[in-house]
């Protein structure tokens, strides 16, 4: 989304919150008759705002959660006076799901911004409906019009939850000034093995002053557990805001289960009173999905590995490092991503028209691979990975770039095979960002498998440690812009200030077979 107006909508951001108290006096809903709204005390609620996510050029995912056995009534439209309704459909929310609901909203016009409003009808009471809550997100376009999004990852680590005091969670409200079209949370968007205590001391003497629940005193076991997790950081008001505008594409990492987990391992771990890493996961995911705007796959439920394509300059090819994995050792055996998902991956690549391919990472390629002593060949993770970027060069596939969370700081990093201990693969970029409201850390060596090359970085000091609060200001996100004219890719690294720390622009590369091994770095602004 961008601060200009946009076709079929000349909507301000303050018009369209003011939009919410007008809303109320609507009593219908598309084609489906509804009651007069009852004016009771007992009328649902709306617990923790609204979503959307995975956005495509026709349809878009929608969220939101009721405090009771309640049916979400659904409506969208082109402008945000809703008199060109184009969708309207339901979907029951039940103690099943925790109350939340979600619904893909279809046959969308391509490039609009598309308005949604929902209610909670009570289900054992049908004159009690709620006040409406009120969404938008742009859907991807058909043309070479330019597009921009946001990245991050790590929300609420560490013990660093929500201070009010302290703005809350800040930089979610930096990244909706930048107007994206959409987010890619890549992972880590909840801490299920850490509690938020109710303050923590600072090094300058001050007091962190946390909100806390009952859910997030001690580690994630337990399904209700997980499920508060995610309704602890809807607590943010920042968070709430962001998400009504701005679509996330969200994917997971560790943290949504617990730290370094993988699904075959039985621990015996202080807090835990479940030895088995699959069980938690279980629990993990099904809140994740709960919780997430992410699309349903009818034949893997649980699946988090998805392509969206968004219009002829992007396609973005979210990643999942966890539910496949295999034991951490640096076996031949340790899958990383597993045999379906490095095929479905290298095939959907192959087909991609798309000119910008994006794979999002839950994990920076240069802390997964390693090498044995004196040895070119990868083992235990990165063996996948050496597969996957083999397979890349050899099939010709122009244009990837990598972006990733995880390590607790910023940093852009090239991955030349002249520098690598494996090198049957194309030169490319890894760009990492994050936390989003976590404790930061200090810088990491990286591994020399794929030869990465630190071309910028922005951390914590050693001497600050690697916890470092979100009040000190080194929290990031990644911004990234394609032109749609000459369809350069300008990846800019940005803090919670909304400072821009480092830049570059790249241009699409048109001949890789004449270019192969010799794509230079490109400037940095």
């Amino acid at each position: 989304m961008s601060g200009r107006l946009r076709t079929g909508s000349a909507t301000t951001r303050p018009r369209f919150l003011t939009t919410l108290a007008s809303a109320t006096a609507t009593t219908g809903l598309g084609c489906i008759a509804l009651p007069a709204f009852s004016r009771s005390s007992q009328r649902p609620i709306i617990t923790h705002g609204v979503q959307s996510g995975d956005v495509s050029v026709d349809s878009g995912m929608v969220w939101a959660r009721a405090d009771r056995p309640a049916r979400m009534l659904i409506e969208a439209a082109t402008t945000d006076s809703f008199k060109d309704i184009c969708h309207a459909s339901f979907v029951d929310a039940l103690p099943e799901t925790d109350f939340t609901a979600k619904a893909l909203i279809e046959n969308l016009p391509a490039g609009q911004d598309i308005f949604y409003r929902l209610h909670f009808q009570d289900l054992s009471s049908a004159q009690a409906i709620s006040e409406p809550a009120l969404g938008r997100f742009r859907a991807a376009p058909t043309d070479r019009r330019s597009i921009s999004f946001v990245w991050s990852g790590d929300t609420a680590g560490q013990g660093w939850g929500i201070d009010p005091s302290r703005g809350g969670m800040r930089t979610y409200a930096t990244m909706l000034r930048d107007r994206p079209d959409f987010f890619v949370h890549c992972g880590d968007s909840i801490y299920a093995d850490c509690t938020i205590p109710a303050q923590q001391r600072l090094p300058n003497g001050e007091t962190w002053r946390n909100i806390v629940t009952e859910e997030k005193s001690k580690v994630a076991t337990t399904l209700a557990d997980y499920r508060g997790n995610y309704k602890y950081n809807l607590l943010d008001a920042n968070l709430r805001d962001f998400n009504a505008e701005v679509p996330i594409f969200a994917q997971w990492d560790n943290h949504e289960v617990m730290e370094d987990w993988w699904p075959g391992e039985a621990f015996d771990r202080r807090g835990y009173d479940v030895k088995s890493a699959l069980l938690l996961a279980a629990r993990g995911s099904r809140a994740f999905h709960e919780f997430m705007p992410l699309r349903y796959t009818p034949s893997e439920p649980g699946c988090i590995y998805r392509k969206i394509s968004y219009g002829p300059l992007l396609e973005l090819f979210l990643l999942d490092m966890r539910s496949y994995r295999g034991p951490n050792e640096a076996r031949t055996d340790s899958h990383l991503l597993g045999p379906m998902q490095l095929a479905w991956l290298k095939r959907e690549l192959k087909r991609s028209a798309a000119t910008w391919k994006v794979i999002a990472s839950d994990t920076p390629l240069g802390t997964i691979a390693a090498n044995s002593p004196g040895a070119r060949t990868p083992v235990g993770h990165g063996i996948e990975i050496a597969d996957l970027l083999s397979f890349i060069q050899h099939a010709g596939i122009r244009n990837t770039v990598w972006i990733t969370a995880d390590l607790h700081y910023t940093a852009a990093h090239y991955f030349d095979p002249g520098n690598a201990v494996f090198q049957d693969f194309e030169p490319f970029w890894e760009f990492v960002s994050g936390p989003i409201h976590a404790g930061t850390w200090s810088l990491c060596a990286l591994e020399r498998t794929f030869g990465p090359r630190v071309v910028f970085q922005s951390a914590a000091c050693h001497e600050q440690g690697d916890n470092l609060a979100p009040c000190f200001g080194l929290q990031f996100f990644g911004h990234a812009a394609i032109d749609g004219k000459p369809e350069m890719l300008t990846v800019t690294l940005k803090d919670v200030d909304d400072r821009v720390l480092w830049a570059t622009a790249i241009e699409p590369k048109s001949d890789q077979s004449a270019r192969r091994h010799s794509w230079p770095l490109p400037s940095k602004t």
